[in-house]
């Protein structure tokens, strides 16, 4: 499979637009599901028609719902297990606050309303959705474009996850910074976080983890690009070498961060190898540094 380009500032705006939609639905998902460890409740999911919540709790009597952006027919759509399906067109131009309002009306209708903290997260503005009217640049090409690449994203790391043992999270988009992401456990406690740490950062970094992800780019950094770290932070591991040709250590807030641009993997003769060969690299770097059983927790398919 070759990789086609994805340059940010063409489809910036799209994915503003985007990104305050899943961050509409996610939210959604965290009223709705019970806590899980490290947030695990509150992520959403790549699926072959889009992105989706997965199952929700609807009533006390087992039944569930889902909300998906069908990427595909540029729909959002509510579907239950009572047989409701109810939905509304992702149309160009459709504004946040339009789609805010169109999601509380399908949940009424399947008897779902659900409170949530209406105002977008760890965005540029902390205006209420209701009125981003101004926010309005879904493009259903961009959109699509770029769910393609999470699909092709999405089935690389379920490869990879499969090759560990150890706890390992499902590959599922946090939609607060826009990334897709699995993480591997050692199992061990890691060092209390400072008291100025925020509840969400002790939970999530309340073990050891190496994590790996995916994100389209942001205002610093201006590419899509994969990316891995381990925490605690080795002494080191910006010593390690990384594969492929491309990948590289650079500095995330003080930092060692490994690295790799979406662009190198354009044109490559195979880039799911070099992608799973980024992930296993930095695996191996956080993993030997940080002093985990490399071989206990290496798991080797075989035939039954």
């Amino acid at each position: 499979m070759k990789i086609s380009p994805l340059p940010l500032p063409p489809w910036e705006p799209a994915k503003r637009t985007l990104h305050h939609f899943l961050q509409i639905i996610g939210k959604v998902r965290k009223a709705r599901m019970p806590v899980r460890n490290h947030w695990w409740n509150l992520t959403l999911y790549v699926d072959p028609r889009g992105v989706s919540t997965r199952g929700m709790p609807l009533d006390d009597i087992g039944n569930q719902f889902e909300i998906r952006l069908d990427l595909i027919g540029h729909r959002c759509e509510v579907v239950t297990s009572r047989g409701e399906e109810v939905g509304f067109p992702l149309a160009r131009g459709l504004s946040v606050a339009d789609f805010y309002r169109q999601v509380n009306g399908l949940l009424a209708k399947i008897d779902a309303a659900t409170p949530i903290l209406a105002r977008p997260y760890d965005l540029e503005t902390d205006r209420p959705f209701a009125e981003l009217t101004d926010v309005a640049d879904y493009e259903p090409e961009a959109v699509s474009k770029f769910w393609r690449a999470l699909l092709w994203v999405d089935g690389v790391l379920k490869e990879f996850a499969g090759r560990f043992y150890g706890k390992t999270c499902p590959a599922h988009l946090y939609w607060h910074h826009f990334d897709l992401v699995i993480t591997r456990f050692s199992g061990k406690l890691a060092p209390p976080m400072p008291p100025s740490a925020s509840a969400v950062e002790r939970d999530a970094y309340s073990h050891e983890v190496i994590s790996f992800g995916f994100w389209p780019g942001d205002d610093k950094v201006r590419e899509a690009a994969f990316y891995s770290y381990t925490y605690p932070l080795p002494e080191g591991i910006a010593d390690e070498p990384l594969l492929p040709a491309g990948a590289d250590w650079v500095d995330s807030n003080g930092s060692p961060l490994a690295f790799l641009p979406w662009a190198v993997l354009v044109g490559a003769p195979n880039p799911r190898q070099d992608l799973l060969d980024f992930l296993e690299s930095t695996y191996t770097a956080g993993a030997r540094r940080a002093g985990w059983e490399l071989e206990e927790w290496r798991y080797e398919s075989f035939e039954a």
